[in-house]
């Protein structure tokens, strides 16, 4: 089967399950196959935008449902997870619109608001218009970046490499904070005693 017929037959279904688990390299990647012709803009916003409202409703409410449970206490002690209750403390409304935008909160943040006196019916519309606004922009900033390389883009297959190429990159980049806290904890004290 062709790439082509691969993406316009699982293209939008792709970006939902997509934006739902990674989010923002699959939202970008959708605005530049959107810009090439291979999905239309605003199927890939919605669907980019409910993959990613879904995702963080169904963390909220699993969370707010198993608060007791070990899996949930595993995140508590994530220090992601500890400032994302400080931010929370002071700002419920702001930071519950917010959080898909701060780089390392968007997992850990369902969990904490869970924790918090935030209605579930509340959260919902927070949630999606949040979600709504996060697929606008990150599509469209994908959308627009694809229009800046696109004198370079002769055929499908430079632009398959180019996305590709582009989401290698916001991998690596979500990727290093990780690999430098592993770094770090080799090189600690702590972890020579062993």
């Amino acid at each position: 089967m062709a790439l082509e017929s691969l993406i316009a037959r699982f293209g939008l279904a792709a970006i939902f399950v997509g934006a739902g688990i990674e989010g923002e390299a699959v939202a970008l990647t959708g605005g530049v196959l959107a810009q090439n012709g291979l999905l239309p803009i605003w199927g890939v916003v919605i669907s980019a935008g409910t993959g990613a409202c879904v995702a963080d409703q169904l963390w909220f409410w699993i969370a707010r449902h198993y608060q007791q449970e070990r899996w949930v206490k595993r995140v508590e002690d994530r220090p992601a997870f500890r400032r994302a209750l400080r931010i929370l403390e002071n700002h419920l409304i702001l930071f519950t619109l917010g959080f898909r935008f701060i780089y390392g909160m968007r997992t850990v943040a369902p969990i904490a608001i869970s924790a918090s006196h935030l209605r579930s019916r509340t959260f919902v519309l927070l949630n999606a218009s949040s979600a709504a606004v996060w697929g606008v922009v990150m599509v469209w900033a994908g959308f627009w970046f694809g229009r800046a390389i696109d004198p370079w883009l002769h055929t499908i297959k430079s632009a398959t490499l180019i996305v590709l190429g582009v989401g290698a990159i916001v991998l690596l980049a979500a990727m290093t904070p990780r690999l430098r806290r592993r770094l770090r904890a080799r090189r600690s004290p702590h972890a020579q005693v062993h």
